[in-house]
């Protein structure tokens, strides 16, 4: 999208004013589905900082995450425990973390998707 949906902007203002993490959002970005629960930005990040930290491999880049998220308008949906939809399985299974630029939003719609067998 050349221009950020307002209405999507506003969903996103609203998760961070709140600091609520429970609006379940599902998008299109790239061609891809993402489907999850938004989270505001500084709790995201704080997250994951400590999943770097943890990391052996990767814990110099936790700092990177710990930096505070800039006054304005949202410009990014934070997802977590978020799965980009593939056929008939989410990956991955138990949810991931996501950012995703409003302005790639090219779809969305309020919940999530989750496939049953049944």
């Amino acid at each position: 999208m050349s221009k950020p949906d307002e209405l999507l902007v506003d969903v996103a203002a609203l998760v961070e004013s709140r600091q609520s993490n429970q609006m379940s959002l599902t998008v299109v970005t790239g061609g891809a589905v993402l489907t999850g629960r938004l989270a505001p930005e500084a709790v995201w990040r704080q997250r994951a900082s400590e999943v770097l930290t943890d990391s052996d491999r990767l814990g110099q880049f936790s700092a990177v995450f710990d930096t505070p998220a800039t006054n304005g308008p949202p410009t990014h949906l934070h997802f977590h425990v978020a799965r980009i939809l593939q056929g008939t399985v989410g990956i991955p299974e138990t949810g991931g973390m996501y950012r995703v630029a409003i302005e790639d939003v090219s779809a969305w719609t309020v919940g999530d998707f989750s496939y049953s067998d049944h």
